[in-house]
């Protein structure tokens, strides 16, 4: 199944060509593969891709206005063998060409795609807002209205545009790595690559090589030169996920890049300088691996200059809805099924979850309910039991102060302030008297934080026993 988008690939040197395309075929992409002898035009019309990946000489003996021939049908293009490139560093030509020289490091190729496609959703969300405020990107990457939300779209704007390193920490599947990627596209770095690693997911006397590259013969099975993660981020962002991972011999030297902006390929006898800013992230408490020395001291200031906390999706539950419709949508769009949405109550049992996955989990079972569904309304019975344990048994029955039974505005009209504040008033003491005086249920109940419903009881003077 096609998962990173489609790309069309045009060359007249057939193992070269293939090379690549099963190289991105495993990397996950949907491949079209230009035959030879057919019209590279007509193909490319006939078919609805996002990338062109063509060399260069074979583009300028069908068509030498292939630049403005292709720009007219819109793909973003990758061309293959450009002269001018040098053997290190990729160069852009044009705002929708990029270009990488023969012979093909195929690290360097899916990275250069990976740029590629992340220039393209910003190209393309920008056109569709007619200019979108920094805001706008934001909530287009990480969804989102709530307070806590808000702050973080504020505090990730304020760092963008600056040159710190930044540590965001947060649990799992709360969106850290959405977060670095919001910082990068919003940086003046976003022309350039945007390269992740996760430290946990690859083993230790690889990871090494992983990132600062090997020379070869340096190691057994170095056959050739690797460049590494910092290389491929030069003058753009690495974001190092699971950063609390790292072994100690490790972060010495992830402390000297960041000290020196150096670094020693595994095998090399001399350093290349680098210019990469660096986004770290941990679901781990770093300051107390610093007290049990798992983690250097010196180390944790140096990427702790600007702190992130991304909030659970607990700490944020008036985002569960908006979250669930946006995930409803893409699914129902992918498997081709017709889910309606969710009911009153199953809505508000899932608001009423604590979530320990966050919006990972969140995600996976929305993809879940509606791949088992298929169509109709979603009821609390279609819910895994585990989301059903935290059911309210008795739900709230809240009649609106001031109104009649059937909610009809009286002849006389209503104060409107007023019978809001009664009638959340109404809601919090019901909360707390459900829940026998105990803040924090009642809070849970409200899908408030403990401390915002202590606030509005403080504020308000409402009577309330201490828990």
């Amino acid at each position: 199944m096609q998962e990173n988008g489609t790309i069309f690939i045009a060359d007249c040197d057939v193992k070269s060509r293939d090379l690549v395309s099963a190289f991105l075929t495993y990397k996950g992409y949907g491949i079209t593969v230009a035959e030879v002898g057919t019209s590279f035009f007509d193909t490319l019309q006939k078919n609805n891709v996002d990338i062109v990946i063509a060399d260069l000489a074979y583009l300028q003996s069908i068509a030498p206005d292939f630049e403005e021939r292709s720009s007219m049908i819109n793909p973003l293009m990758v061309l293959i063998g450009y002269s001018e490139a040098s053997s290190d560093e990729h160069k852009k030509t044009s705002d929708d060409i990029f270009t990488i020289p023969k012979p093909i490091n195929l690290d360097e190729l899916e990275s250069l795609v990976m740029r590629a496609r992340e220039y393209q959703s910003m190209k393309l969300y920008d056109n569709s807002a007619g200019g979108s405020s920094q805001f706008q990107l934001l909530s287009a990457t990480m969804i989102g209205t709530s307070p806590p939300m808000r702050a973080l779209f504020e505090m990730i704007s304020k760092v963008a545009t600056s040159k710190a390193t930044v540590l965001i920490q947060g649990e799992s599947g709360t969106g850290k790595e959405l977060a670095a990627r919001a910082i990068h596209q919003l940086s003046d770095r976003h022309a350039r690559n945007f390269v992740p690693v996760n430290c946990a997911a690859i083993p230790d006397d690889l990871l090494e090589s992983e990132l600062f590259g090997h020379v070869k013969g340096s190691f057994t099975g170095a056959y050739a030169n690797r460049i590494g993660r910092f290389e491929m981020a030069d003058r753009g962002t690495l974001f190092l996920d699971e950063i609390g991972d790292m072994k100690a011999n490790l972060q010495v030297k992830l402390l000297r890049v960041l000290q020196n902006r150096e670094f020693e390929p595994v095998g090399a006898s001399k350093s290349q300088k680098v210019d990469v800013r660096i986004i770290a992230a941990t679901n781990k408490n770093l300051e107390e691996l610093v007290i049990s020395r798992d983690f250097r001291e010196d180390l944790y200031y140096r990427l702790s200059v600007i702190p992130i906390v991304i909030p659970p999706l607990r700490e944020r539950r008036e985002d569960i809805p908006v979250l669930i419709h946006t995930f409803l949508t893409r699914f129902n769009a992918d498997k081709r099924h017709a889910v309606k949405g969710f009911s009153r109550d199953s809505l508000a049992i899932l608001c009423n979850y604590e979530w320990p996955g966050n919006v990972r989990e969140l995600e996976n079972l929305v993809e879940r309910l509606v791949i088992l569904k298929g169509s109709g309304l979603i009821v609390p019975d279609d819910l895994p039991e585990k989301y059903l344990s935290g059911k309210i048994s008795h739900p709230v029955s809240v009649q609106s102060p001031g109104l009649p039974s059937d909610n009809l505005l009286p002849e006389g009209g209503i104060c409107l302030n007023s019978a809001v504040d009664e009638f959340e008033n109404n809601l919090i003491m019901q909360a707390l008297a459900r829940s026998g005086g105990n803040k924090k249920e009642a809070a849970l109940l409200l899908n408030l934080k403990r401390t915002t419903l202590i606030e509005k009881l403080k504020k308000k003077n409402l009577a309330f026993s201490e828990d």
